[in-house]
């Protein structure tokens, strides 16, 4: 299996906004290792609407990067995420399909909320922000 990471919305606006610096040496380094970053296509709606617009042209470049695949939200990842929140009493379609994306791909998931992740899936590994 290829290795690689599922970006959260913070992970993608840190991404955009350049804070923290990690997030951008994170995703520099996936492209020159060849490591694909996953988006959930629900994460990167949440992530647009977090940021201020002088920010979009940021994540614009990210989208067009070699290494990144959107996971869509389709009939299967919705319900495969809308168990998830039942599961655990959540009701955040985001972070749910983030949490699914990882658990499917068995990758780390990149965020800065962990505790959202972590409550949704305790099996999930997180890559925490600093």
């Amino acid at each position: 299996m290829i290795g690689g990471r599922v970006l959260d919305s913070t992970a993608l606006a840190a991404f955009a906004v350049g804070r923290p610096v990690y997030m951008r040496a994170l995703v520099w380094a996936a492209v020159e290792e060849n490591i694909v970053l996953a988006i959930p296509s629900a994460a990167l709606g949440r992530a647009w609407a977090l940021l201020d617009p002088e920010h979009h042209a940021a994540l614009q470049v990210l989208l067009n990067l070699p290494n990144i695949v959107i996971d869509e939200l389709s009939t299967a990842s919705a319900l495969e995420s809308g168990l998830l929140m039942a599961a655990s009493g959540g009701d955040d379609i985001a972070a749910g399909q983030v949490a699914a994306s990882a658990r499917r791909r068995g990758w780390p998931a990149v965020t800065g909320d962990p505790g959202t992740l972590r409550k949704l899936d305790t099996q999930v590994t997180i890559e925490e922000l600093p």
